[in-house]
């Protein structure tokens, strides 16, 4: 791709993410400071993109700027914008940002692995949450079975090791955080609205 077709592609890009957002191009120049006007014509392919309109978007769309440019591949083995199967287990990032917290969708087939449990350490800690199926996890000395709703959170020190017992896939979402850093979960009081 050459630069005028990256160039091409960023208005429809940000048309594209201003709308599934839902945000009206006045409240896009409000939050990041650049004219209604400018931004149309961003987004129209009238105004040429640079790095100073870039980033501001960026910022507030939540998104690299490679994903604003249509950037290739970065090289980076840390950041996959494709789904990767590892084992048979099949991992979508849903977050591209290295370091702090990433967050996966898990897929793991039935019956996968179907080994006898190796238990592994790292550095890190983790939350998951089963959305589908079932996962059993074996956590030091502890091994159960997590079904549609259940979560576990643990420091990925403690030996650990996950698989899908039954005859459906399972489906998981996964935070994982460098080591000291944890999720934190708000409850609301029976007064907030």
């Amino acid at each position: 791709m050459n630069d005028g077709e990256v160039f091409d592609a960023v208005g429809p890009r940000l048309r594209a993410l201003r709308r599934q957002r839902r945000v009206t191009l006045a409240q896009l120049a409000e939050a990041t400071g650049i004219s209604v006007s400018t931004l149309s014509r961003l987004e129209s392919g009238g105004r040429r993109p640079t790095l100073e309109l870039l980033l501001p978007l960026a910022r507030v769309h939540q998104v690299t700027l490679d994903e604003l440019v249509g950037a290739p591949e970065t090289g980076d083995p840390r950041v996959h914008a494709k789904p990767v199967v590892r084992f048979g287990v099949t991992i979508l990032p849903l977050t591209r940002r290295p370091g702090g917290l990433q967050a996966f969708k898990m897929i793991y087939p039935p019956g996968k692995p179907s080994r006898e449990p190796d238990q592994k350490v790292h550095e890190g800690y983790e939350w998951l949450y089963v959305l589908s199926g079932r996962l059993r996890l074996v956590l030091g000395t502890h091994d159960v079975i997590l079904t549609p709703g259940e979560a576990a959170e643990f420091d990925t020190r403690t030996p650990h090791w996950f698989g899908n017992p039954g005859p459906e896939p399972a489906e998981i979402l996964s935070l994982f955080g460098p080591q000291g850093e944890r999720v934190h979960v708000r409850a609301r009081t029976k007064g907030e609205s």
